[in-house]
């Protein structure tokens, strides 16, 4: 039975998606508004080719030096992990054909398949394994994933097919860790040695993975082009061509979709709602909703000195009215976030300090961080008279970011504080403004992964331009909580952790948590083998199949 090409969860969402992401996939829950599954008597077809939209540029070729969830999801449809999670979250193998953990946690024993070979015809052994631990804990390898590896004391190839790893002590995502991208050690290895993986031709041109899909073309800002691979471990998937086209505009992108120039995306609430419920476009494309695994925050750079004060970060929580944006920004589609974790899953607690949209209460608070006084401008100024005014940013072509920002900008104006909103293309402001730290204020989102761990946001020690706490918080109990959370392999204990994890950071609001949205994607109606599940629809992908007589594009 062929099986999914995963979006890889590693440290967050493995990726976090950096979902700095663009909007999530996954969930708790799921409803389909359509079913797109196969119909009665057709039969799986190969061929066919499936344009997808994407919003922001791809960052490279090779997904674990990057952090941005356009490079992570073309990356998996590339390359493989030892282990993938299915349609119900449930870790199972992928490169790996089997496991076996040692009821003290600190001995992890694969077992690896035998028919998988890179896309250049070399066969993929356990070699490769040590190969891509021994890059990921390299210094010289500019990587924001590197603690899942640090925790291992020892990785050891028994034979080409088995493959030892020893840990220091029980580390809670140790087998999940694993599913991160798998790297051909004949190919990358100079470039690893010389700490240049970033220089790599394979992160610009002629990636070589274990994927479902090889590399065929890449136009920066224009297009991503994949084929399937004929000689996949699970069989070659049926849709013979991915294009993901680069469309920087959700409004450009529905035009698209009214237009069938592109096959899937994700659509806006106001969308999903209220312009597409006419019967053509309910006839062209299937409608999917289900909680995402992203939430959107209000951030700032805590080493600004408005911003590291604790009570001025309040304040703003309580000028901020949550269900407004939920009702005016998503129409409803969405729940209040009052920390990085999703109502419904294990870690999560309800239990914490909560800010009512409460203006008197922000007013207060700020007269208490020393900004009393306005002036004849109408901005609260400090005793230095400086007025209170930053630079809001968020990235170009998300409209409903843009609106939370306009809402916030409007809200802050009645206490006497302005924003200026400034919105930047993705790639440049990834580069330039994140990674950098050249920001004030910022609007974007966080994917969350399958586990709770998320060392690598809020720990103190992650603050380098490679790594992901880029508001450069710092709070010595949170450092010692996450510590913690990832030592036990018993969910009991590490749900304290975090429980308590959560009251912090809802007191300390480094970020103003804002909202989780739904996921409202849409696929060609005729497009079939989409089933929803807790993991949204896109864990299946290779089994996705458009019937011969609905094909619309001839390849090979």
């Amino acid at each position: 039975m062929k099986r999914s090409v995963p979006t890889v969860a590693l440290a967050l969402a493995l990726a976090l998606a950096l979902a700095l992401a663009l909007g999530g996939c996954g969930g708790e829950a799921d409803s389909a508004v359509d079913q797109g599954d196969g119909r009665a008597g057709e039969k799986p077809a190969y061929g066919d080719t499936f344009i997808e939209a994407m919003i922001g540029n791809i960052s490279g070729l090779i997904p674990n030096v990057l952090t941005d969830s356009a490079s992570f999801e073309v990356g998996s449809m590339i390359y493989s992990g030892l282990v993938t999670r299915d349609r119900d979250l449930n870790i199972i193998g992928e490169l790996a054909e089997s496991w076996k953990f040692s009821k003290d946690c600190l001995d992890l024993t694969f077992n690896l398949r035998k028919n998988v070979r890179w896309h250049d015809g070399r066969p993929f052994t356990a070699a490769d394994v040590v190969f891509t631990y021994q890059t990921m804990i390299n210094p010289k390898t500019p990587t924001a994933y590197r603690e899942d590896f640090k925790a291992v004391e020892a990785v050891r190839e028994v034979d080409p097919y088995t493959l030892h790893i020893r840990y220091r002590q029980p580390y809670a995502k140790a087998l999940q860790s694993w599913g991160t991208w798998m790297l051909p050690q004949h190919l990358l290895e100079p470039y690893v040695r010389e700490g240049r993986l970033r220089e790599a031709p394979q992160n610009r041109s002629n990636p070589v993975g274990t994927g479902a899909y090889r590399f065929s073309e890449w136009k920066p800002g224009e297009k991503v082009v994949l084929v399937a691979n004929a000689d996949y471990f699970e069989g070659r998937p049926y849709l013979s061509r991915v294009v993901y086209r680069i469309i920087p505009s959700q409004a450009t992108i529905f035009l698209e979709l009214k237009a069938k120039g592109v096959d899937s995306a994700g659509l806006t609430a106001l969308q999903f709602k209220r312009q597409t419920e006419y019967p053509a476009f309910r006839k062209a494309y299937s409608k999917y909703q289900y909680p995402a695994n992203a939430y959107t925050y209000l951030g700032f750079n805590h080493k600004d000195p408005r911003f590291a004060d604790r009570r001025v970060r309040q304040a703003i929580a309580h000028a901020i009215s949550k269900r407004e944006l939920i009702d005016g920004v998503l129409l409803g589609l969405g729940r209040e976030a009052t920390g990085p974790y999703k109502p419904g899953t294990w870690a999560y607690t309800s239990k914490v300090r909560t800010y009512s949209h409460d203006t008197a209460k922000a007013r207060e608070l700020l007269a208490a961080a020393g900004w009393r006084e306005k002036n004849a401008d109408g901005l609260l100024v400090n005793q230095q008279g400086q007025p209170f005014a930053f630079e809001l940013l968020t990235n170009q072509g998300n409209d409903e970011r843009k609106k939370v920002a306009e809402i916030v900008q409007a809200t802050l104006k009645e206490l006497g504080i302005q924003v200026e909103i400034r919105v930047i293309e993705w790639a440049s402001f990834l580069k330039e403004y994140i990674k950098k730290r050249r920001f004030e204020a910022i609007i974007l989102g966080w994917g969350i992964g399958q586990d709770p761990d998320q060392y690598e946001i809020w720990h103190s020690s992650k603050t380098g331009p490679d790594e992901l706490n880029h508001l450069s918080y710092a709070n010595p109990e949170v450092d010692a909580l996450l510590e913690q959370g990832r030592k036990s392999c018993v969910q009991e204990e590490r749900k304290q952790s975090y429980h308590r994890l959560q009251e912090i950071l809802a007191e300390d609001q480094p970020i103003v948590f804002l909202y989780f949205r739904d996921a409202l994607p849409v696929v060609s109606s005729r497009v079939r083998g989409i089933i929803p599940g807790p993991n949204g629809i896109r864990y299946n992908f290779n089994e996705w199949y458009v019937p011969k007589h609905l094909q619309r594009y001839t390849s090979g």
